[in-house]
């Protein structure tokens, strides 16, 4: 691995600054349609769900709350959602390869980064077999997105376990707003063809709709090994999906969406061709991915005190890979608002999750029980209490979970908010939440390969999940600051402490025979046990300054150090460093948006990624780029640079083999879109 250069660092830097600062040469003339809609305040007084699930002003919110507006979305370049993260301070962004990414909130960092809960819509995306996110199928029209609402930190007593670290909410337009017909498409080096067609309207006087269907064609990056070979890791995706949206009276309104998909992409992994295998063996591997969903929300009004929602989902995944895990989950979801009481909010909420999953496996992977169905109960009651009006504020909850795995849990917070004046905010929380085991935790099987001992006894090496893991707990305290300096300028900053308990840990079990698969051979196996502990403590801050009434610049900056230790009766030597080194200390961005005369806009953007010590990654700077013109009044031409500062680099390397490191590299693409 190359070791990293600060002379090379520093040239990176400087060339990123002189890229964003040139902009300040701009003339200032103003052209209708230029400027951002919207200003830095009407941003602060938007208007967000995710914290509490019901509305608030994102000024007053007593969580570090990041919303990606659809403007954000516009001028980011970003094709993926997993890029358009990247713009988020606290939350840790990385590539793989072409089609696997690792993102968490606050550290801890993995390709399935399991104490993230991801939402689309209130519906939940965390898979159930493997704890974490499927990035490869989190994919829809990104004209479609309304915000995106991130929130670093637990959020365990509204969204229940594993919504530890982080939740981050994909909130999608209606479909009044996405009316007529959408045309995209483009290509470049990377992404060598692209395109969405989409098209809404009315049906009848209360029905809204849209429909589209979406495609890309995505190249191989390099090889980590050799950045001159083919990584494997090309793929392509098809999907299509709807929404539509019915008035039925002023008190009743019903959503309905739905998605199908279908992928087939190359994957450098590796396999165990056979028992007697000394290891794995790198392969790619091409498989087909399939899957969809159906949501429905009843929304119904008793009275302008008192409101009800009611959510209902279905998804279905299959992935044709080594495990061959094929999901089907059920969500049932149903809340309650009330604020008839003087100076209080009160909002309840009970749900139900059912997920049934079949993975036959193979030699080197395998669920026990391949089949398997479990069931979730959970309640919750959340009470906001106005204690002086507009200025104090206090927000408890708690929600309670049965699940199958560990049984009952709960998860309190309290929150407190007050705001000296109409442009500050001073807020403070203590939460604890927690992580619920999933299938791969409990009921797993890998085997990694075997040896001959010196008797000439067969051994194979292997690893079982723990039937009786217990749930991983956080105990969080957090700290922030947001205010408006003025018309031009708004900043936010928060800080955390996280006491972590019962983090898994991976231990040596007794060995035993066992006859097949043939020959027979003697099993040593590890498992997952409850034995480490340990704390992180950081600050995050960002800021959004509106240099002129046509340039704007977005600085960011997180920091973070994670101290973890196993307890005395354990014999694990890697985990701690894992947890400590999967993640950067230092994290920084500048983006810079130019509205320029003529329909013209230029988007710079600047990441610095610090190092990660355990995966022996080193540090990096990303700076993507983007000038795009509006030739009508819907219809844009952009053209986009991404990873321009080096030809490639590396970002994250998966611990567990299961997805091969390819090098990410610099890429173009030019896009049309046009709406009529």
């Amino acid at each position: 691995m190359p070791k990293f250069h600060r002379s090379f660092l520093g040239s990176r830097l400087i060339c990123a600054i002189a890229l964003l600062m040139g902009a300040a040469t701009t003339p200032a003339q103003q052209t209708s349609g230029d400027l951002a809609s919207a200003s830095l305040e009407d941003l602060m007084n938007m208007q967000v769900v995710s914290a509490s699930r019901t509305e608030q002003k994102l000024s007053h919110t007593a969580s570090a709350i990041f919303v990606i507006t659809q403007e954000d979305i516009r001028q980011s370049g970003a094709l993926n959602i997993p890029d358009l993260l990247r713009m988020v301070p606290g939350l840790d962004v990385a590539q793989i390869n072409s089609n696997t990414w690792a993102i968490s909130g606050r550290g801890l960092n993995a390709r399935w980064s399991n104490e993230l809960l991801v939402l689309v819509d209130g519906r939940s995306v965390y898979s159930t077999s493997f704890g974490g996110v499927f990035w490869d199928v989190l994919d829809l029209p990104l004209e479609d997105i309304d915000r995106i609402e991130v929130i670093r930190g637990p959020g365990g007593s509204v969204w229940g376990a594993n919504a530890v670290n982080g939740i981050i909410n994909i909130i999608t337009k209606k479909s009044s707003e996405t009316k007529g017909a959408l045309v995209v498409s483009g290509g470049g080096n990377v992404q060598q063809g692209f395109g969405t067609v989409q098209y809404g309207g009315d049906l009848g006087t209360k029905t809204q709709y849209r429909a589209y269907t979406k495609y890309f064609n995505e190249d191989h990056f390099p090889d980590a090994d050799d950045p001159a070979a083919n990584g494997g890791d090309g793929w392509h995706t098809l999907r299509g999906g709807f929404r539509a949206d019915t008035a039925f009276s002023p008190k009743d309104s019903l959503m309905i969406e739905g998605d199908l998909y279908s992928i087939r992409e190359t994957v450098p992994t590796v396999i165990l061709p056979s028992i007697t295998s000394p290891g794995f063996v790198p392969i790619d591997l091409i498989q087909n991915l399939s899957g969809g969903f159906l949501q429905g929300v009843w929304q119904h009004t008793y009275s302008p005190e008192s409101n009800s929602l009611l959510e209902i989902s279905y998804d279905h995944d299959q992935r044709n890979d080594q495990i061959g895990d094929g999901r089907g989950i059920l969500d049932v979801n149903f809340q309650q608002q009330y604020t008839g009481w003087s100076r209080q909010n009160l909002v309840w909420y009970v749900g139900y999750r059912r997920a049934s999953s079949y993975a036959p496996g193979s030699l080197i992977l395998a669920f026990v029980p391949p089949r398997l169905v479990t069931n979730l109960y959970s309640g919750a009651v959340q009470d906001e209490i106005s204690l002086i009006p507009d200025r104090l504020s206090l927000t408890a909850g708690v929600r309670i979970e049965h699940n199958y795995y560990t049984g009952f849990n709960a998860m309190p917070s309290v929150r407190i908010a007050w705001s000296p004046t109409d442009r500050q905010t001073v807020w403070a929380a203590v939460s604890n939440a927690v992580r619920s085991p999933a299938q791969i935790d409990a009921g797993f099987r890998v085997n990694f390969g075997s040896f001959v001992e010196p008797d000439g006894t067969l051994a194979l090496v292997s690893f079982f999940g723990n039937p009786k893991i217990a749930d991983e707990s956080l105990i969080a305290y957090e700290f922030g600051y947001r205010a408006m300096a003025g018309k031009r300028l708004s900043f936010d900053f928060a800080s955390y402490y996280n006491d972590y308990d019962h983090q898994e840990t991976t231990e040596p079990e007794t060995p035993f025979f066992e006859n097949t698969p043939a020959p027979p051979h003697l099993v040593l196996p590890s498992t997952l046990e409850n034995l480490m502990h340990g704390e992180a403590n950081g600050v995050e801050a960002y800021a959004n300054w509106k240099v002129t009434d046509r340039w704007t610049l977005s600085p960011g900056y997180a920091f973070e150090t994670i101290h973890m230790r196993t307890d005395p009766t354990s014999h694990d030597t890697t985990s701690a460093s894992e947890a400590e080194g999967s993640s950067p200390t230092h994290a920084a961005q500048l983006r810079s948006h130019v509205a320029l005369p003529g329909g013209f806009s230029w988007d710079s953007s600047a990441y610095f990624v610090g190092r990660l010590t355990d995966l022996h990654v080193p540090s990096y700077t990303r700076v993507d780029s983007q000038l795009s013109w509006q030739f009508a009044e819907k219809g844009r031409l952009r053209f986009v640079g991404q990873n321009l500062a080096r030809d490639h680099h590396m970002e994250f390397v998966d611990s567990t083999a299961s997805a091969g490191t390819t090098l990410m590299k610099r890429s173009a693409y030019a896009e049309i879109s046009w709406q009529f």
